[in-house]
């Protein structure tokens, strides 16, 4: 039986994985410094989790190097734990989560989405609609979707795999795509990459990772030279124009609809179950993504795009009072600049003629550093806007870097600057008609104690609720 060891199992990523190596019937074990309910949940399946940093505590069958035993790390463990060492110093060769993702893709026939947003809305789109298909498959996504509660997605027949590619310390660079897919390629980490063409260049490199046999979707219009091997067909996507696109777009009553047009085809009617702009974009990438695959089904998948419950945090809407007063409070994990304009918009198209409020965490010193400009323009399409202190995440302060250099920038009069820990006090005391939270902080964990404070009664909804 072949063995893998996870350190760090308790994080999402890791669980997805620790789940299908359960599945396919591989002994899997673990260390997490603390248990939750998500290693509550791992250990009741039958995966041996302990949370003391003690090599003793590791289980007999994982303590001896071979090539049927697999180490999995995440560097949110120090390299000097205990566990850790063990395992480096013993003749492991432990690799991170990304390393044994690409494993998986190599095994395959991988569909991965790429790009600075849109990727864990459109994999996740892909997957639901070749999970409903005959198709099947396995996906790992980048958050919760709504309706399965899970970010992973099982099938022992299936030949795909659904693949949320990370760009954020090159980590997609260990994929083998069968369909790649690219669907953004604003700056974005450049904490990691230093400039604009480093981004560039590994999307670049990203594409020369493509089977011979395998094919690429790119969005129009992207800042992009594709490096495809030879053998690869490259294909465009877009709202108006490209290979796949969409036409004969009609909004109403709540809905959005269109026609999707794909080479030698169509599939008219199709509706969004979140039904925001953007989701136009991101519905014709994972249609044309399963139609590149050979597995697109066009009644299947119409009514899968119809199904899509959405993904936690994509758009999310907490809460809906009845009404035309009643109020609304929507969370998205907006945290780039294009992200929160394009967020913002939505909302104002959905409510046109109601008052707008963003509650906004920066995320990361050195994002708010790169784009203050850019995040207190898109900030400023708002009515009001309340600015939290930002969220360090991985990183530790840089002097003169805040909030403040955004909040002076913003044009929108109706401005405050608060602590995370007055989101809920704050936001409670004004007035607010339609609130949107957004960033890739913590301030959103509060947004249900919120939607609790305004109305305790009140039916939680999602946007997609008809």
């Amino acid at each position: 039986m072949k063995k893998v060891y996870f350190i760090g199992a308790g994080g999402i990523g890791m669980a997805a994985l620790e789940r299908y190596y359960l599945a396919k019937g591989w002994r899997v074990a673990g260390y997490d410094r603390f248990p939750t309910s998500l290693t509550d949940t791992l250990i009741s399946q039958g995966i041996d989790i302990t949370f003391n940093d003690d090599p003793a505590e590791i289980p007999e069958e994982f303590r001896t190097p071979g090539p049927d035993t697999m180490v999995v790390y995440t560097p949110a463990v120090p390299a000097d734990a205990a566990i850790m060492r063990f395992f480096t110093e013993g003749g492991f060769n432990p690799v991170k989560r990304s390393v044994a993702l690409g494993r998986i893709t190599h095994d395959s026939k991988a569909l991965c989405f790429a790009g600075t947003h849109g990727k864990t809305t459109t994999s996740s789109m892909a997957a639901h609609v070749l999970h409903t298909s005959s198709a099947g498959c396995n996906a790992f996504l980048g958050g919760i979707l709504l309706g399965y509660n899970s970010n992973l997605m099982l099938s022992l027949s299936s030949p795909f795999t659904v693949v949320e590619a990370d760009e954020y310390d090159r980590s997609f660079h260990t994929l083998r795509p069968y369909v790649a897919v690219i669907t953004a390629t604003d700056p974005d980490h450049l904490d990691i990459y230093g400039t604009e063409e480093a981004y560039l260049e590994s999307f670049a490199h990203f594409t020369s990772l493509i089977r011979p046999d395998g094919k690429l979707l790119v969005h129009t219009g992207l800042k992009l030279v594709p490096r495809p091997v030879e053998g690869v067909e490259t294909y465009t996507y877009s709202r108006h124009e490209g290979d796949y696109h969409a036409e004969n777009i009609r909004r109403g009553d709540g809905r959005i609809t269109f026609d999707f047009i794909y080479p030698g085809g169509r599939i008219d009617n199709v509706s969004p179950g979140v039904p925001v702009d953007i989701n136009i974009d991101n519905a014709i990438a994972a249609l044309a993504a399963v139609h590149l695959a050979g597995a697109l089904e066009p009644e299947v998948a119409r009514k899968a795009i119809a199904t899509y419950p959405g993904v936690e945090r994509r758009f999310q809407c907490h809460l809906r009072q009845a009404g035309p007063h009643g109020k609304v409070v929507i969370d998205d994990y907006a945290h780039h600049p294009d992200e929160l304009a394009a967020s913002i918009r939505s909302v104002r198209a959905l409510y046109p003629d109601r008052h707008l409020t963003v509650a906004f965490q920066p995320h990361l010193y050195t994002r708010t550093r790169d784009f203050a400009p850019e995040f207190a323009a898109a900030l400023s399409l708002a009515d009001a806007v309340v600015l939290a202190d930002i969220y360090p995440a991985r990183e530790e302060p840089i002097p003169g870097v805040t909030s403040r250099i955004i909040f002076d920038r913003i044009t929108v009069e109706d401005k405050i600057m608060i602590s995370k820990e007055d989101f809920v006090n704050t936001m409670k005391n004004r007035n607010f008609e339609v609130l949107l939270t957004a960033g890739a902080g913590d301030m959103s964990f509060s947004v249900p104690a919120l939607c609790r404070a305004i109305d305790p009664d009140a039916t939680i909804r999602y946007i997609n609720d008809k």
